[in-house]
């Protein structure tokens, strides 16, 4: 299965950086990476990015440009 199989189960991951990513449910999520709360098909998982990702910047960069 690949990522343009829409009848796959996606999860949304989160890593420390506060970056997401559209992961298939049936993979081991990597290393650095945690489940973000969202789990479905494509379309449900890339509206809940859109939703939560509202600052493209890695949380370091972010952090830095606030001080």
């Amino acid at each position: 299965m690949s990522f343009d199989n829409e009848n796959c189960t996606f999860k949304v991951l989160i890593n420390h950086e506060e970056q997401y990513s559209l992961w298939p449910s049936y993979k081991t999520i990597p290393g650095g990476w945690q489940e973000a709360g969202c789990e479905g098909d494509k379309q449900t998982c890339l509206d809940f990015i859109n939703e939560h990702w509202v600052d493209m910047r890695p949380l370091s960069l972010r952090q830095a440009s606030s001080s």
